[in-house]
């Protein structure tokens, strides 16, 4: 019986230290959820990248670059070629070396092959180059006027005069100064031509030979209150450096007309006839007459040269 007793005791305290340690085991925590991640931009797509244009391409390099072209200095002194050569550089790839002496002077540097191509204004002795054979090509390009222009007072009193003649015998009679270019440049030939026409021969101490160029002659007339005879674009560049006036214009014997002539590569082996047409050709597209057109526009209220390729010869 006793030992029935102890039998159960012993159970029961076995049961009791169980229980006791299973109730002193530490629980484990629940589990965090698991944590929500913040959302994230999306990464910004790359920017676009841009494509290279290429620059236009660069005209093929001529197998002969180099054109010479003897000129008036009409051309150079309105600052047209200033304007001009460097495009047609660019797009051709060909290279101006620009010689501005007098007409005169220009055919006689194509008639022994020191030039490649001409851009002149002396139509007569221009048409003698031509029958001469020296010249192989010749286009009209545009045209200005003569003006004279002289002292603000016109101690002559030419302003208002009928015609150029009446205004030449005007100046001859009062010995009023004049200053010539005589140079046998275009100018220096219409001059001479319109003298014959009023049936004068310059000369005496009222009658001053420069030997220069138009833009020096000019600067020589306003030193000396001299007249003298101006294309117009020339003038109208260098009016603001000079105490002249233009006190006669408007005749019809005052047109000045420009023609571009490449030189006959049959007379002279050594002519670069290639670049000398390709300046020819360039001046008389639509492009560059448009140029011509509106070239001093912008500075002088008025147009210095006048667009004529195409037209009928005057």
């Amino acid at each position: 019986m006793k030992r029935s007793i102890f039998a159960i005791l012993a159970i029961i305290l076995s049961l009791s230290l169980l229980l006791t340690a299973c109730a002193a085991q530490p629980t484990e925590a629940p589990a965090a959820p698991p944590a929500t991640a913040e959302p994230t931009e999306a990464p910004a797509a790359p920017p676009a990248t841009e494509v290279p244009t290429e620059a236009p391409a660069a005209p093929p390099a001529p197998a002969n670059p180099d054109v010479i072209l003897a000129t008036t200095t009409s051309t150079r002194d309105s600052g047209l070629l200033d304007y001009l050569l460097p495009i047609f550089q660019e797009e051709t790839g060909y290279v101006i070396k620009m010689v501005a002496v007098g007409t005169g002077e220009a055919l006689k540097m194509g008639e022994e092959g020191n030039a490649d191509v001409l851009l002149v204004h002396a139509p007569a002795s221009e048409v003698t180059f031509m029958e001469g054979g020296f010249g192989k090509d010749r286009y009209l390009i545009m045209h200005n006027d003569f003006v004279i222009v002289g002292p603000a007072d016109d101690p002559a009193g030419i302003k208002g005069s009928a015609d150029t003649v009446t205004a030449l015998k005007a100046i001859a009679e009062a010995q009023a100064p004049f200053t010539t270019r005589g140079d046998d440049s275009g100018t220096h030939k219409m001059e001479l031509k319109l003298w014959a026409a009023a049936e004068i021969t310059p000369e005496g101490e009222w009658y001053l030979n420069t030997g220069q160029g138009m833009g020096d002659t000019l600067r020589i007339a306003s030193e000396k209150y001299a007249y003298t005879l101006t294309d117009r674009a020339t003038y109208l560049a260098l009016k603001d450096t000079l105490d002249l006036d233009i006190l006669f214009e408007g005749d019809k014997a005052l047109l000045n007309i420009y023609h571009v002539i490449t030189v006959n590569p049959e007379k002279w082996t050594n002519m670069n006839y290639d670049g000398a047409k390709a300046f020819a050709d360039w001046l008389v597209t639509d492009e560059v007459q448009k140029m011509v057109e509106t070239f001093g526009v912008d500075k002088y209220g008025q147009p210095l040269f006048f667009p004529d390729a195409g037209n009928p010869e005057y």
